[in-house]
């Protein structure tokens, strides 16, 4: 923190405002008489000539800047605000000048995000470990019927087995769901630019997956444009984004129905959808579906081997590209998830 002398409030009021952090200069009445830009967004109601405590109803925040006003020094509090939103500080105050009355400086940091981030990752690791610990308990309590009881039963052993296997496998999807989108968040920042067929990738998932729909009993139906329809992208990333979507229509639409898959060029984009005619979704479920382990149906998502993570991924992989997922559903309607991103031709003419 450094000292500034409050003799010329004009000087002091300009290198204040010229200041890229959040600073308030106060009074020794505790009145503001210089912001800075930067203040005056995080904090709109606060005006020079008004008093803070008016504006920050906070009881700590208060004693603490009349403790430096009359003790001199320095101190810090952190401030959590409820409303409108939620909000989090930390505000550094410095006594300035002397006198038995010192006015004071603030500097704000905003914790918000910081705050935000940690409780995501706080929740994603409680998250994934409950994933994990569920078929790994029962993977060890198999292991362990089968040393015991079960040890000369062969129709168990080959029963368990089975279970087990199911079980390991479901541990490995999420494995390789967090290990995916933990790549792709890595390299959000860089976009892809090497020109991918998006009319190829869908013919070629709507083949790889023709036997999960058989057993479904589900149509697939494919339009895609006869030329190829050029994005810049990360082939395999593409790939992924394709077989997460229509993967997900054959699991959760209707069984002996359709999945539509649509594959159709804009002028300077192009865009993927996928529709199914199952049960649809509810409109408070929308928001929330590409959060990593949201699920609308926790019991149905796991008994069809979902992880909770593939429409996170999809979304992180448009996000990738450049692009944007819009979904839409209503109950009773099926579902229509869509995937726009820009083509390769518009961004080499943009170049």
């Amino acid at each position: 923190m450094v000292d500034i002398a409050v003799s010329d409030t004009a000087t002091t009021r300009t290198m204040i405002e010229a200041l890229g952090a959040p600073v308030v200069l106060l009074d020794e009445q505790g009145v503001a008489q210089a912001l800075s830009p930067a203040m005056r967004a995080l904090i709109p109601g606060l005006e020079i000539g008004k008093f803070l405590a008016l504006v920050l109803r906070d009881p700590d925040l208060n004693d603490a800047i009349e403790q430096v006003a009359h003790e001199g020094g320095r101190n810090t509090v952190e401030l959590v605000e409820r409303v409108p939103f939620e909000r989090a500080f930390r505000i550094h105050i410095a006594a300035l000048g002397g006198g038995r009355r010192r006015a004071t400086l603030l500097t704000f940091q905003d914790l918000s995000e910081q705050r935000v981030i940690e409780r995501m990752r706080v929740d994603f690791v409680a998250n994934a470990s409950h994933e994990l610990r569920t078929p790994l308990a029962s993977l060890l309590g198999f292991v362990e019927t089968l040393q015991g009881p079960a040890r000369n039963d062969e129709r168990a052993r080959e029963r368990f087995l089975g279970i087990m296997r199911e079980q390991g496998l479901r541990m490995a999807r999420l494995v390789d769901d967090l290990l995916s989108l933990s790549r792709i968040e890595q390299r959000a920042h860089v976009a892809p630019d090497t020109p991918v067929d998006l009319a190829g990738i869908a013919r070629e998932i709507v083949d790889s997956l023709a036997l999960m729909a058989r057993e479904r009993e589900v149509t697939l139906a494919l339009r895609t444009p006869p030329e190829a329809l050029l994005v810049p992208g990360d082939r395999d990333e593409l790939l992924r984004l394709m077989e997460n979507l229509v993967e997900n229509a054959i699991k959760y639409g209707k069984q002996g129905g359709e999945v539509a898959i649509a594959v159709e060029a804009g002028e300077d984009e192009a865009s993927v959808h996928v529709r199914d005619d199952g049960p649809g979704i509810a409109p408070e479920h929308l928001p929330r579906l590409t959060e990593r382990f949201y699920r609308v149906d926790t019991a149905a998502s796991r008994e069809a081997g979902g992880t909770g993570l593939g429409l996170a991924i999809v979304k992180h992989i448009v996000l990738r590209h450049r692009g944007r997922l819009t979904i839409e559903s209503k109950p009773g309607e099926g579902a229509t998830f869509k995937a726009t991103l820009p083509r390769f031709e518009a961004k080499r003419g943009g170049a």
